[in-house]
Parts: C-alpha cells; sequence; structure tokens
C-alpha cells in the first residue's frame, strides 16, 4: 500500500555541482575518530579489567553503555541541531568527546570508567548524525549517495586501521595512552570541521510555516525507512561483532590468525558504501538498490553459516557478504536525507538511534543464537532480516 505522506519536496539540482570533498574528508575523520572512541577498546578488555579491579564481562559491557548513550544523545542532537545550527555540534562534539576520552584515560575503577564511557558515548552521538546533515546540505539530492558513502566509510576505517593501530600502538603505551591518542585525534577532527564550515551551506528556499521537531519528522515514509535501517544494521552487526568468534569456532584460528580476515571483512564494508554511493547516485531508485542489496546480503547469509568447506571460501564468502549488505547503506542514508532542511538533522539523528537499536538486537540475538542452535541459527536469522528489509523497501513512495 502506498504511503499516505506527502512527497518530499526540494530544491531545483544545480547543475555540475562540485562535491565539498574538503567537508567530506573531515567528516570521514570525524567519524572515524567517533568510532574509535568505543571500537579501540576491544583489544584491551583484559588489561582494562585487571587495572580496574573488575570482571571481564563487566567491561565488555561499556560497549553497551556506549551505545545507549550514544543513540539517546543523537536523538537530541538532531533536533537541537534544526533549532540552533549544526556548527556548534559540529566542532564542540568532537573537542568534549575528546575530554571525555582523558577522562576516561585517568579512571581508576569500573564505575569511573563506566561514568566516562557514558559520557564519551553521548558526546560522540552528539555529532554523528549531524555531521550526515552537514553533508548533505552541501551536496544536492543525486549527489548525496556518494557524499554519504565516503563520510561512512570512516567508520569502517575504524576497523581496518583504527584497532590494528591502538593494538600496536598499546603495546608501548598500553590501554590509558591509547585513550589519549584517540582524543588527540578527536581534536585534529574538531578543527578540521571547524575550518571546513567557515562558509556556510547554501541557502534552501525557506518554506512557509515550516515546522521543525519530531513529529514534523516523522512522517510515515521516515519511519518506514527507519525500520529499514534497523534491518540493516542488525543484519550488518550479527557478522561484524561474531565473525571472529564463528573463524575461531569453526577453523581454530588464534586471534592473530583472524586479524587478515577481519581485514578483508573491513576492506569489504568500504567498497561496499563506496559502490553503493555510485548505485544510490546513479540508478533512478534507490530503494531498489536497497532491496537488491539486502535479499543478496540475505541470500549470502545461508552459504557464510551453513556450508564451510575451508576457510579462505568462508572468508570470500564473508567478504560477498558485507560487501552487498554495505552496498544498501548510501541509498537508505541518501533516501532518509531527501527531506526538508528544516527536519533534515531530526531525520538523520534519528537514523543513529535506530541503528544503535539494531546494534543493540545483533548482540543480543546473536548471543541468543550461540546459546542455542548454534551458527546455523545465524544463517536464518540473518537471511530473514536481510529479506525482510529488502521487501520492505517494495513499500511506499519510489524514489
Amino acid at each position: 500500500m502506498p504511503d499516505a505522506s506527502p512527497p518530499v519536496t526540494t530544491a531545483p539540482p544545480r547543475l555540475q555541482s562540485p562535491m565539498p570533498w574538503a567537508l567530506l574528508a573531515a567528516a570521514c575523520l570525524g567519524m572515524f575518530a567517533a568510532s574509535s572512541s568505543g571500537t579501540t577498546r576491544a583489544p584491551f578488555l583484559i588489561d582494562m579489567a585487571r587495572d580496574l579491579g573488575t570482571s571481564l564481562p563487566l567491561v565488555a559491557n561499556l560497549m553497551a553503555v556506549t551505545s545507549i548513550a550514544w543513540g539517546i544523545a543523537s536523538l537530541m542532537a538532531g533536533a537541537g541541531s534544526d533549532r540552533w545550527g549544526r556548527r556548534p555540534f559540529l566542532v564542540g562534539g568532537p573537542v568534549l568527546l575528546a575530554l571525555a576520552m582523558i577522562g576516561h584515560s585517568f579512571a581508576q575503577d569500573f564505575l569511573q570508567a563506566a561514568l566516562w564511557a557514558t559520557v564519551a558515548g553521548a558526546c560522540a552521538g552528539g555529532f554523528t548524525g549531524v555531521i550526515m546533515a552537514e553533508a548533505s546540505a552541501r551536496t544536492v539530492d543525486r549527489q548525496r549517495g556518494r557524499a554519504l558513502g565516503w563520510v561512512m566509510a570512516g567508520q569502517s576505517l575504524t576497523l581496518l586501521v583504527g584497532v590494528p593501530m591502538a593494538a600496536f600502538i598499546g603495546e608501548w603505551v598500553g590501554w590509558r595512552g591509547v585513550n589519549q591518542v584517540v582524543a588527540g585525534l578527536t581534536l585534529v577532527a574538531a578543527l578540521s570541521l571547524f575550518l571546513t564550515t567557515l562558509r556556510p551551506a547554501p541557502e534552501r528556499p525557506h518554506r512557509a510555516g515550516a515546522k521543525t521537531g519530531f513529529r514534523a519528522a516523522m512522517t510515515g515514509r521516515v519511519t518506514r525507512l527507519l525500520a529499514m535501517g534497523v534491518a540493516e544494521r542488525t543484519c550488518y552487526g550479527l557478522v561484524a561483532v561474531y565473525f571472529a568468534t564463528f573463524l575461531q569456532t569453526t577453523y581454530g584460528l588464534s586471534l592473530a590468525g583472524v586479524a587478515l580476515p577481519l581485514a578483508l571483512f573491513a576492506i569489504g564494508n568500504i567498497l561496499g558504501n563506496i559502490v553503493g554511493g555510485q548505485l544510490a547516485d546513479k540508478l533512478p531508485s534507490r530503494m531498489l538498490v536497497f532491496a537488491v542489496s539486502m535479499i543478496a546480503a540475505g541470500i549470502a547469509a545461508l552459504p557464510l553459516f551453513l556450508w564451510t568447506p575451508g576457510l579462505v571460501t568462508t572468508v570470500v564468502l564473508g567478504f560477498a557478504y558485507v560487501f552487498v549488505g554495505a552496498a544498501s547503506r548510501p541509498a537508505l542514508m541518501a533516501a532518509l536525507a531527501n527531506v526538508p532542511d528544516e527536519v533534515r538533522g531530526t531525520v538523520l539523528g534519528l537514523n543513529v538511534t535506530s541503528a544503535s537499536f539494531g546494534w543493540l538486537f545483533a548482540a543480543s540475538l546473536g548471543g541468543w543464537m550461540l546459546a542455542g542452535p548454534g551458527f546455523q541459527g545465524f544463517a536464518w536469522l540473518a537471511a530473514a532480516i536481510g529479506i525482510a528489509g529488502g521487501v520492505l523497501a517494495c513499500f511506499g513512495k519510489r524514489e
């Protein structure tokens, strides 16, 4: 049944508008720094548990604390940026995140670490959704798939570059020093965003009587797109969170042994974002791009987890799975950004919040599967979620 919400009106496209590459590079760095603030803890969980005098499972839960704070802050910051402007969030958020990372590096017990992890997650959520809105505001509709694909590549670079570099640096300075290094990187991102937003975004025609806030943003179309985003993040998270465990369990690999497969996994994600951005801008239907990519990912999950003839084949299947799944993300983001400028920050902030729900669903559903049917259950769960997300894209307004 078609959506009842009115079609989105956008400004007439500017012919041959140049891509704001400097801003996109700064935004990519900002996403890399924000993602590194939480993900780079992974190699140091045992060291952190020992230093803080607590258990490993409790320290591991810092990731969940960070994710929850991130999602809540993004919800509020997106709406705030529509009301007060994006620049305070783009610059202030990374600066506050750097201070939180420094505070985290001096934590003496688990309570202090949890407090600073919460603050850091909130600060990261305070500018990641706003970065997406700013990149969208500085590009026309048929550039946004590519622009947002490059911005999102910053998150994938954390897995490819950030975590291995953190492990290497941590050999010399420990987990506390790594937090301080990430704080320095975050300040560089803040300076980059400050310099690349000195000139205001192009003015868009103001709609008389336009409303801001959550009520104006939550149309039927946006709600459907956010539900598709939850499906996409859950489908991706099921493999991103548990792929290393799957390889270790199936092929008996050590931690060092999974490094190359995980690097190839991250490369697949980056390439998927870039290719998906091109498809989202070049093909007439973004929803078709999303639907095909998600259904393909759902189908790829079946041989990935059910058929394990050898390590090389499994790694190739993992690369294919994450590549086709990541190709759906820019199309979805570009569709979400195609809303009136007055609510764009709110909508893209809601997208980050819904993405955190997807990650939480992936972690909890994956843990439930491991306790029951095992990785064979992952195959059917990922397939069902991927196909459901693709089918959902076939309903509503075509774009």
